[in-house]
């Protein structure tokens, strides 16, 4: 399985998770669920891919797992463990009051052409945190968007589904969106941080 198809199905398998999850109990349908996350997910992933291309660089979508456990070096797994599992067992668990919806993480490649102009030719160099974290920052923001613009148009539940989904990528936790965030800027974090948790509190009280 190449990298492309192995995205692919990373990406399907999490709207398939995810659209379960939020769908239980739920007088709302899963496939309708299916379907906004399809295109939830298409969204975020289309603008970070286009801010990765700007920076001459590429990213590849993985499924979050946590490899570190603690703040010592040597306090991790062997491997990194997959979460997938997670927003299923938090759906049971609290019968379906409590979503969790950040499921993704990515890892940014410079580009040789970027490398090429900006270094010389064969000088090999990384993205820096800044970089990393606008590509993360630009994705959620597209969800925030997405989900004010759907308020206003009266598709209130995908509102709520992408402004919670802005909510959980922002998390700092392991290697999601949120920590790439905030390590590339502690003041973008938190001003998106307060902006998402104005509206996930709008969104509670639709």
């Amino acid at each position: 399985m190449n990298t492309k198809t192995k995205e692919i199905s990373i990406i399907l398998l999490t709207i398939l998770i995810l659209g379960i999850s939020t769908s239980y109990l739920s007088p709302i349908g899963y496939h309708i669920s299916i379907l906004a996350f399809l295109l939830i997910l298409s969204a975020n992933i289309l603008v970070k891919k286009i801010t990765a291309y700007n920076f001459e660089s590429d990213i590849t979508i993985k499924p979050w797992s946590i490899y570190q456990f603690g703040f010592r070096k040597d306090a991790h797994f062997k491997e990194p463990v997959p979460m997938s599992w997670v927003p299923i067992l938090l759906t049971l668990l609290t019968n379906g009051t409590i979503w969790w919806l950040a499921l993704l993480q990515f890892d940014v490649k410079a580009n040789p052409e970027r490398v090429s102009k900006r270094h010389g030719l064969y000088r090999f160099t990384k993205m820096t945190e800044w970089h990393v974290g606008m590509i993360a920052f630009f994705g959620i923001m597209t969800n925030l968007i997405l989900g004010i613009i759907s308020y206003i148009l009266g598709f209130e539940y995908f509102a709520k589904l992408n402004i919670f989904f802005a909510a959980w990528s922002l998390v700092p936790l392991g290697n999601l969106d949120g920590t790439k965030v905030l390590f590339s800027s502690r003041l973008v974090w938190i001003i998106t941080a307060i902006i998402t948790a104005i509206l996930t509190i709008i969104a509670f009280s639709i």
